[in-house]
């Protein structure tokens, strides 16, 4: 690991900071940034997401995917996770501090708009930052791709009736142009373009031209990470500052939601027996959100201005500071997760040799 790679977390604290200071002196400038969008996605945000992203698709042989079947304890603790726990402990969790313990230090005509916010944001599973929180706890690509993919389809299917269930209400309208876009932009063109990319590089040079190759995009992909930091907190930097009380309040169950999802995640696939290289980023999938389709789904349904745009914003805004922090989590314990997972895989062999 490079000094720039394991300073990490203090250039993380540093972008926020500088976000919000660039957001307040600059707000005309960050204004015109956030306007460059299409179907509520933000066109420099994908661009910075497609040079994190990339690096890591460029490992990708599509050949080894039929591999994937063999993680099917991972692909089915992370489908437990994003579907059947995540939207509902949100609920429950929303209810629990807003809607009750922080209720009183809340816009009461908002409580509800607030709890609406938070299950938008639970209901739908991260697509595109995934791919970075895996590169970096050194995660099986190739599990990430197809778990990414899988729940793409589901979420087409399952993201309105989970919400309509949870929210009460008849008709959910769905943002289908930003769902649909984001696929594209953040899955299916990145990969056009690392396959082409990876191809290309090992026809002319093999292996080791792909291996220098990648060695020299990691760093890009970080300092793309670290802009997106800037230009998310630089959006929203007078908006932290007016009320940070409530986004204050805002974060803590969303926080409480993703160390719980990713725990969760992490010890099932500990128990299972599951390669680590597996569990890490499906504790990660588990955990993160696709803000994106939250933010435009809850402006859709409550207006710009409402609480539940509110706390789909708060979401995007501490999803890469708390997504690193679980990141190293998995990473330090690594040894302790792969002695727990090894004796499980140990005693299944005994057992169906006996």
């Amino acid at each position: 690991m490079s000094t720039f790679e394991r300073y990490l977390t203090v250039w993380v604290a540093l972008c926020i900071f500088l976000g919000i200071a660039l957001g307040q002196f600059f707000p005309s400038v960050f204004h015109v940034i956030g306007a460059a969008e299409i179907a509520k996605v933000n066109l420099p945000v994908a661009v910075l997401i497609w040079l994190m992203i990339i690096p890591m698709l460029v490992k990708i042989d599509f050949a080894a995917l039929s591999q994937v079947k063999d993680h099917w304890r991972g692909i089915g603790v992370t489908l437990f996770i994003n579907w059947a726990v995540k939207p509902f402990s949100m609920a429950l969790l929303g209810w629990l501090f807003v809607g009750w313990l922080f209720k009183p230090y809340l816009p009461a005509d908002q409580i509800s708009n607030y709890i609406a916010g938070l299950i938008l944001l639970a209901a739908a599973p991260c697509t595109a930052m995934v791919f970075v929180w895996s590169n970096l706890s050194d995660g099986e690509p190739h599990f990430t791709l197809s778990q990414v993919a899988l729940n793409d389809v589901i979420m087409v299917f399952a993201f309105a009736p989970i919400v309509g269930l949870l929210l009460g209400l008849s008709a959910i309208t769905v943002p289908w142009e930003t769902l649909l876009l984001s696929v594209v932009l953040y899955i299916v063109v990145p990969v056009i373009i690392a396959q082409v990319v990876r191809r290309t590089v090992l026809a002319s040079g093999g292996s080791e031209a792909l291996t220098r190759l990648l060695s020299t995009l990691q760093p890009v992909s970080l300092l793309a990470l670290l802009a997106t930091l800037v230009l998310l907190f630089g959006f929203q930097g007078e908006q932290i500052l007016a009320q940070p009380l409530i986004i204050a309040m805002l974060a803590v169950p969303i926080l409480i939601q993703v160390y719980f999802n990713s725990g969760l995640a992490y010890l099932l696939n500990r128990a299972t027996g599951e390669a680590h290289c597996v569990a890490a980023p499906s504790a990660l999938i588990g955990a993160s959100n696709f803000f994106e389709l939250a933010v435009a789904a809850a402006i859709s349904l409550f207006g710009f201005n409402s609480g539940a745009a509110l706390a789909t914003v708060v979401g995007v805004l501490i999803e890469v500071p708390v997504m690193l922090s679980v990141v190293k989590i998995v990473n330090n314990t690594r040894g302790w997760y792969e002695a727990g997972a090894n004796v499980r895989q140990r005693v299944a062999r005994e057992k169906a040799g006996a």
